[in-house]
């Protein structure tokens, strides 16, 4: 283990470098600084061959302040044949793996800020185990995100294109039209992927997820566990029928997703209306 301050990018970007096959970068804010960095640093072979998957947050704050710039992704896909980008609502780590041989784990994010600017602090990890660890976590957190392919990037680029123009200036409009295309693109890729309601499937799978990395929860926990995880699903709205409040929708959501679960004999209920729910072993 290598401890690393303020002047880890060279680092990285000798990570960069020697990564074969697999590179994950998981980053809140990434920006074209950083997407030059990455693309310079990585060898010819890598960018013909290797596989490079992102965990990103496009969320509209993001946006708003330039943390990340969606139109930087466009080099990616430009420059590396084989690219997963993944939007991740409430990530916060900053995290880089290369085959499963090195991770940093890091303060730094893929930014000028983070890489030349900041007083960053990390570890540069080569346990094979624990990174193996790392990145598995790192693919987890991706596939509960969204998927943005490449067609999907340049429609929100397109869609961003004005606000940049705007110089910053995102009216609670533009919001609105930023989490809806995200929120489409999500269930879009849930549908085509199951074939099947696509937001009993996101919270299954994500429940499924939840159990299997903390054991047996409560119901509440679940809850809000999914309403980090999926803030763009989890609206706040009491439904009300005949005077009767029946909670919000997404909480009865979840309850279809663990019966869903149930009768595929992949989680059980425990004890109690409200009690804990597990996998079954």
């Amino acid at each position: 283990m290598t401890i690393l301050q303020k002047n880890w990018s060279s680092i990285l970007g000798n990570l960069f470098t020697n990564v074969k096959s697999e590179l994950t970068v998981s980053s809140p804010f990434i920006t074209d600084n950083g997407v030059n960095f990455l693309v310079k640093s990585v060898t010819k072979d890598f960018k013909e061959k290797g596989f490079l998957r992102i965990i990103t947050n496009l969320s509209p704050g993001n946006i708003k302040q330039k943390s990340t710039n969606p139109f930087s992704f466009n080099k990616i896909y430009e420059t590396i044949n084989l690219v997963q980008i993944f939007h991740l609502p409430n990530l916060h780590a900053k995290v880089y793996v290369r085959d499963n041989k090195e991770a940093i784990i890091t303060s730094g994010n893929l930014t000028d800020g983070g890489l030349y600017k900041n007083f960053e602090y990390g570890i540069s990890i080569v346990d094979g185990n624990i990174v193996k660890e790392v990145r598995n976590d790192l693919t987890d957190y991706g596939n509960l995100g969204t998927l943005l392919d490449r067609n999907s990037i340049q429609s929100l680029c397109n869609q961003f294109a004005y606000i940049y123009e705007k110089n910053n200036l995102i009216n609670d409009s533009d919001v609105i039209a930023i989490e809806n295309s995200l929120l489409q693109i999500k269930l879009s890729n849930a549908e085509k992927e199951t074939k099947s309601e696509p937001i009993n499937s996101i919270f299954s799978k994500t429940v499924e997820y939840l159990l299997n990395k903390n054991g047996p929860l409560k119901v509440t926990e679940i809850h809000k566990f999914i309403q980090s995880i999926h803030p763009d699903l989890c609206i706040e709205d009491n439904r009300v029928c005949n005077g009767i409040s029946y909670g919000s929708l997404w909480k009865h959501q979840v309850r279809s997703a663990l019966v869903t679960l149930n009768r595929k004999n992949i989680v059980e209920h425990v004890s109690g209306r409200n009690g804990v729910w597990q996998i079954i072993k």
